[in-house]
């Protein structure tokens, strides 16, 4: 009796029992989604673009303002984002494409370039995610904005703070702060807590609240030196 079960486990452990095959991405249908000027799609859950999205864009723009990445259009749910590899891909869960089963995004999510919110930072590893408040801009958008201020959340156990930005030629831009934003925009810092606080289901996360420019200044360049040092490690790695 413990033979075929023996001879199954070794089986196992040195790889022969077939093992579940990759998920093609050809067999899911196309994004109908607008896309930012020369992408195109390589597969249909990854984008082609001229640039990496990740490592060939500088993190802050001149005039004092970031550069954010549009990954998800505001209004849309499908979860698109920027990995470790630069390129961007419709994130997967389950072997599905992920879909945000609640409201739409309220605004247009993205991530700044060269900037990681590393584990010594309490964050994720992936890249420091940006909110650019306003119209949907195509997905694929490289875009300066001004960044306002900080929302900060907890997804899991990880901080996972996003910066809040306005388009530098947005009617919003005449906030330069959060507080300014609540003061002439009212309920934008109502509508982006209720918003996060529920869309993964209620209280899977929390919000810490809001911060202003200087603290999303101090978040944003401890990320820019997240991914520098994540990049000489690996370069160095490489050797």
């Amino acid at each position: 009796m413990l033979r075929p079960l023996i001879a199954a486990f070794l089986l196992l452990v040195a790889g022969a029992v077939p093992q579940d095959k990759p998920v093609d991405p050809n067999s899911f249908p196309k994004s109908t989604v607008a896309l930012a000027e020369g992408l195109s799609f390589a597969d249909n859950l990854t984008l082609r673009a001229p640039k990496n999205f990740l490592r060939d864009y500088a993190a802050r723009a001149d005039g004092g303002l970031v550069n954010a990445v549009v990954e998800i259009p505001c209004g849309a749910c499908e979860k698109w984002e920027v990995k470790l590899d630069g390129l961007m891909h419709w994130d997967m869960k389950d072997n599905k494409p992920r879909h945000v089963k609640y409201l739409g995004y309220p605004c247009n999510y993205g991530m700044v370039p060269r900037t990681l919110l590393g584990k010594e930072l309490g964050g994720d590893g992936d890249p420091l995610d940006m909110l650019v408040l306003g119209p949907a801009l195509p997905r694929g958008t490289v875009a300066p904005v001004r960044v306002i201020g900080v929302i900060h959340l907890i997804d899991a156990g990880d901080k996972d703070d996003k910066l809040i930005a306005v388009p530098k030629d947005s009617p919003l831009a005449s906030a330069n702060s959060v507080e300014q934003l609540d003061e002439l925009f009212p309920g934008i810092t109502t509508i982006l807590k209720a918003w996060f606080e529920n869309y993964k289901g209620k209280g899977k996360l929390q919000c810490g609240g809001f911060a202003g420019p200087e603290e999303a200044d101090k978040l944003l360049t401890a990320a820019m030196q997240s991914f520098e040092s994540a990049e000489q490690a690996k370069a160095h790695d490489a050797k």
